[in-house]
């Protein structure tokens, strides 16, 4: 049993350097391609290093027998965050290739709706795997978050910020780590986010619509964030929020700290 531990444990080690492996190579790719400044260099390096430690010792702890092709999709998507952190550190200094910058992000964002399906599909739904792309999808919201602030001020790091101090509050108040019933309304909300700040950052958009629409969006986080807070809030004080009544009582349902992220 030690043999096959040790074996599967060096698989799963593998499958997080390569993944690191290609972030790195990624990274030369756009410094070929538009000649990335120190900034970003060292960010993107640094989100390789991070990703590879915290990724390798998540899938240690948590004993899978392999990888999985879900979490495969999830690791392409988090290399392509990556990118786009790069390019939005390296922004700081000089414009990033606007075309460059909305592909990588587009991808990341369609590839979202992609590892859920193949987690399902193929039977390798797992903690990890859930986890895994709940970050990956707040870091995206986040960097798009800091990109956009810089030309629409810095309020839009609320959307970004959000769900951090969700979970700093959440290590104050306990209650808040409750389960919530499904809901695609807060699905729709967390993927409006990751699209809306892609168009706003495009620059495709007059500055009144981009900030406009940036802050429907924002509206609509804080809605969903705010109902959510509401219902577990009905939950510890022993009583039940109207919205979700109809939801049955043995329905799956999940941590908030996983859902307020993306779908």
């Amino acid at each position: 049993m030690a043999l096959n531990h040790t074996y599967d444990a060096r698989l799963l080690q593998q499958e997080t350097t390569v993944g690191a492996g290609v972030q790195v190579l990624l990274l030369v790719l756009l410094g070929t391609a538009v000649g990335l400044g120190p900034a970003g260099w060292l960010t993107g390096l640094a989100f390789a290093l991070a990703t590879w430690a915290v990724l390798t010792r998540a899938v240690l702890r948590s004993r899978l027998r392999t990888f999985g092709p879900a979490n495969r999709v999830t690791l392409g998507r988090a290399i392509l965050v990556g990118g786009v952190t790069a390019l939005v550190a390296d922004s700081f200094e000089s414009s990033p290739p606007v075309t460059l910058f909305v592909c990588l992000t587009a991808v990341a964002l369609v590839l979202d709706g992609v590892d859920g399906k193949v987690a399902r599909r193929t039977g390798t739904a797992s903690a990890l795997g859930a986890r895994f792309d709940m970050e990956v999808d707040a870091f995206l919201i986040l960097v798009l978050s800091v990109y956009v602030s810089m030309s629409l001020g810095p309020w839009v790091l609320l959307i970004g910020g959000m769900r951090y101090v969700f979970v700093a509050a959440a290590r104050v108040l306990p209650w808040l780590n409750g389960e919530l019933p499904p809901s695609m309304a807060r699905k729709t909300v967390a993927a409006l986010q990751g699209i809306t700040l892609l168009v706003a950052g495009s620059g495709y958009l007059p500055y009144a619509a981009a900030a406009g629409l940036v802050a429907v969006a924002l509206g609509s986080l804080t809605w969903s964030f705010g109902r959510d807070v509401l219902w577990l809030r009905s939950v510890r004080d022993g009583g039940r929020d109207p919205v979700d009544a109809a939801v049955p009582p043995d329905e799956v349902v999940q941590p908030v700290a996983e859902l307020v992220a993306g779908p």
